[in-house]
């Protein structure tokens, strides 16, 4: 959610659990435009927070000229000091995929796993023991970065991409329709198009607005719970696989985004439980 209008943001998704004290709420509407004036941004948006045991992590994104690939992800536990967070690598996000259990809240907190390698067939087969050592804060880079790939979603037409290949927000975007609203296919992944007929396509003028990959195709089918609220004033979709993800957008304006509040850990039960 934007950095600009909080509290109002906060608001629309009070039902789905997302609260900030007013203390949080006072900090991030001070420290917030400071961070974006001081690295330069463009734009400052509040991403989630991951709880933890002892204390919890607040996310946010500095985004620079290109909305999807100029991304900073940075954390803050008293809403008012912002670190950097580590790039995530493959491997690290592969690791974090292994770690299990909530976050402590310490970010130099070592996670260890341990599992057993096996090497050679037949007779030659050998075993041994491997341990994972990761920081907690290279956890929560990797967590926040596969959330960003898996689950982060916009309405189909809030974002264009120019024939340069950049991606700007789209100003004549006004909204989707309640009708439009209803249809998966209207949702889009924000992150760099997987699907082939997306990722080769030439760019087109039709091509410039649907160059995203919808959330239709997600698998399992079902993973995604789609709820009008307010009436028919506010679509709200809700993530089964990363639970505490929202997307909200108020049909026919151009108010939406979408909000992490969980332990940041993945649900990996649900094909068995759908």
């Amino acid at each position: 959610m934007d950095a600009e209008g909080l509290h109002v943001t906060v608001e629309y998704l009070s039902n789905s659990g997302v609260i900030l004290s007013p203390e949080q709420k006072a900090a991030l509407q001070i420290s917030l435009p400071i961070l974006r004036s001081d690295h330069k941004l463009k734009r400052v948006k509040l991403w989630g927070k991951v709880q933890g045991i002892k204390a919890d992590y607040f996310i946010a994104h500095g985004v620079g000229e290109d909305e999807l690939k100029d991304r900073k992800a940075v954390y803050s536990q008293d809403c008012l000091l912002w670190v950097l967070l580590p790039f995530a690598t493959d491997e690290m996000i592969s690791n974090a995929a292994k770690l299990m259990g909530r976050f402590t809240g310490d970010p130099s907190f070592i996670n260890e796993y341990k599992y057993i390698r096996k090497t050679g067939d037949g007779e030659t087969m050998q075993e041994e023991s491997v341990t994972i050592e990761m920081k907690e804060e290279d956890r929560l880079a990797a967590v926040v970065a596969s959330i960003d790939q898996e689950v982060s979603v916009v309405p189909r037409g809030a974002y264009i991409k120019n024939p340069l290949g950049g991606v700007r927000m789209n100003r004549s975007f006004e909204g989707l329709s309640i009708a439009e609203c209803k249809d998966l296919s209207n949702f889009l992944h924000f992150r760099e198009p997987q699907l082939e007929n997306n990722k080769n396509a030439l760019l087109s003028i039709d091509q410039s607005l649907n160059f995203l990959d919808s959330i239709e195709y997600d698998l399992p089918k079902g993973c995604w719970s789609l709820q009008f609220e307010r009436g028919s004033g506010m679509v709200v979709l809700r993530s089964l696989i990363w639970f505490g993800l929202v997307s909200y957008h108020i049909p026919n304006t151009t108010k939406y985004g979408y909000f992490y509040c969980g332990t940041g850990e993945r649900n990996n039960d649900l094909p068995f439980m759908l």
